[in-house]
Formats: C-alpha cells, structure tokens, sequence
C-alpha cells in the first residue's frame, strides 16, 4: 500500500514537472493590435464648410507638421464648385480630431454627399494620387 502510494506521488511529480516545461516552451503570441490609426469612414458634413457641394476634401493637420502643409496645398487646388475642401487644424478643431478619432496628421479624406469616405490618405500623397482619387470617386 505504501509502495503504490509513493508510486502514485512519484508519477503525480513527474506529469507536474512536464507539464511546467512543456508551458515554459509554448510561445505566446504578442497581443493582436488594431492599427495605431486610422481614417473615418464616415463624416458628418454639417461639421464642415460647404456641407451641400457634392463632394468634400477634409485634410486633417496640425500647424507644425510640414506634410500636413503640402497635403493642404494638394488638396486646395480641387475646390470648385462641385469640390469643398476644408483643413481641419488640430489647435483651431480639437473638438473634430477627437470626434473622428484622428490621432495621426495627416489624414485626408474624400467624403461623398451622404458623408461617406470613398478614399482616404493617412500621411503624404502625391498630387497625382489625391486627385486621382477624388476623380475616381467622382466617375
């Protein structure tokens, strides 16, 4: 009885101690993380100028981020009068950059008259791309 007992607590000691090496071995795999940011997919126009053209361009920027400078640039250059475009500074809107969770500049947005994102750009783009896009959205 006493010998089956030791047996028993040998072998109990045993599947302990190879189960704590076989958990030290297994590999965890690091938390699975979203993006560190990304762009709306959904504006509400009243929050911008020009709520009624059928098509808008938001830059979101920062005053001391020089990309955010020429993605506005860029972006000027379509207004008309089908095409809004509106520069949303993180200093003058704080209020829109927490709203639409912007926490990257810039972001740059093509928003069709329901306010939906049909493109969008996180950091610089070329002129050709961003125009290319609002073209394509147009079509």
């Amino acid at each position: 009885m006493i010998v089956q007992l030791l047996v028993a607590l040998v072998l109990a000691g045993a599947a302990v101690a190879v189960a704590a090496v076989l958990r030290r071995r297994r590999r965890h795999d690091g938390p699975t993380q979203g993006p560190a940011w990304e762009a709306p997919g959904q504006l509400d126009r009243r929050d911008f100028e020009r709520p009624d053209a059928d098509w808008l361009v938001v830059v979101f920027s920062s005053a001391t981020c020089e990309s955010c400078a020429a993605m506005v640039d860029k972006a000027r250059v379509l207004a008309s009068e089908h095409v809004a475009v509106s520069e949303v500074e993180v200093g003058a809107r704080p209020e829109l950059h927490r709203r639409y969770r912007i926490e990257a500049v810039p972001i740059t947005v093509v928003v069709d008259r329901a306010g939906v994102v049909r493109a969008s750009f996180i950091g610089p783009a070329s002129a050709t791309d961003l125009w290319a896009a609002v073209a394509d959205a147009r079509n």
